[in-house]
């Protein structure tokens, strides 16, 4: 079932609607045609007690001028570029900086700030938020025609579908950037005691501006190992220059394959988060020194355009963009939830 919400008024003056689904057990998901954001997900915890596990605003306003990009729809290119600028067929590209001397989340003038075209589907319980971003937007090459599916399943699976095409080289990497608390207290209660399982050795390491250095690090004896589940707040302050330069966890894990890459644990509620995906990384980000919300944001790694050994993000104009990104929620007990 989806029922439509009026939800305000962008800076644009354009209507913005809340699309919320609801499956067949009573878990609700909020979203919003601005910036095609998830803004809610209402789960049972052990008890059956519904409560809202991202972190969201409730204006407008609030998601066009305030920072954090929650529920965010990311794109053309998540996380950090390098200098602002790249080199594609011999032609130099520059960007905003708008973090530091690098950019991040392709600038200001963000997918996530701009109201989408929203197509409901009642069969498959979906919503589908398309954009066109022409050519020289935020100052990347090519037409980029892309769209977002949400669907919410019966078996508690928020499943987030990503299509893009061009007409000329570009890059894309898009991303969903929810922050995660799965004690149902968002804004409350942190993180810290939440455990963390990520199918991943391996690590891009960062600089002091969190861009990648072009390592790639086995995690092993390291803060961020995962492979073994361990509560987020164990090594979230440890002596260790990568913590130091994320204030916590702000790096890309390698992604293994495999049916499953990563599980999220609450031991207090129950509530437990299983992320499949096809792409090749996941930038766990642990929100600095607030630490209310934790994002597991799928993608190519970060500043891939300026390492030939990462994954590239290349879209060409006789390719056809599709991924997918499923975070399933459900309850389990302690000790027996990985």
């Amino acid at each position: 079932m989806i029922e439509k919400q009026a939800f305000g008024f962008a800076k644009t003056g354009q209507a913005v609607t809340a699309y919320i689904l609801t499956n067949a057990s009573g878990m609700k998901i909020k979203l919003i045609d601005l910036g095609a954001t998830l803004v809610e997900v209402w789960t049972p915890d052990r008890e059956g007690n519904l409560g809202n596990v991202v972190l969201g605003h409730a204006t407008c306003e609030d998601y066009e001028t305030k920072g954090g990009c929650f529920g965010a729809t990311v794109g053309r290119v998540a996380n950090r570029i390098a200098g602002a600028e790249f080199m594609l067929r011999g032609k130099m590209y520059h960007l905003e900086a708008n973090n530091g001397k690098n950019c991040c989340h392709s600038g200001t003038d963000a997918y996530y700030r701009r109201v989408w075209d929203a197509q409901v589907n009642e069969f498959k319980n979906s919503v589908t938020f398309k954009l066109f971003s022409p050519d020289g937007d935020q100052n990347f090459p090519g037409n980029l025609w892309m769209k977002v599916t949400y669907t919410l399943t019966d078996e508690g699976e928020v499943r987030i579908k990503y299509h893009a095409k061009t007409d000329e080289i570009t890059l894309f990497n898009p991303t969903n950037h929810s922050y995660f608390n799965l004690s149902g207290k968002t804004f409350e209660e942190t993180i810290l005691d939440h455990m963390l399982w990520i199918n991943a050795d391996q690590t891009t390491p960062v600089g002091e501006d969190l861009v990648p250095t072009g390592e790639i690090r086995d995690v092993a004896g390291s803060p961020m190992d995962f492979t073994v589940p361990k509560a987020v707040g164990r090594d979230i302050d440890a002596d260790d220059d990568q913590i130091r330069f994320g204030h916590g966890y702000d790096h890309n894990w390698m992604l293994k394959a495999g049916k499953v890459q990563l599980i999220c644990y609450h031991p207090g509620s129950g509530r437990r988060l299983t992320m499949t995906t096809d792409m090749p990384g996941v930038q766990v980000y642990s929100g600095g020194m607030k630490r209310v919300g934790i994002c597991f944001e799928t993608q190519v790694p970060p500043d891939a355009v300026h390492h030939d050994n990462f994954p590239n993000c290349i879209l060409m104009p006789d390719q056809e963009f599709e991924s997918t990104t499923s975070y399933r929620f459900d309850v389990a007990e302690e000790g027996f939830w990985m």
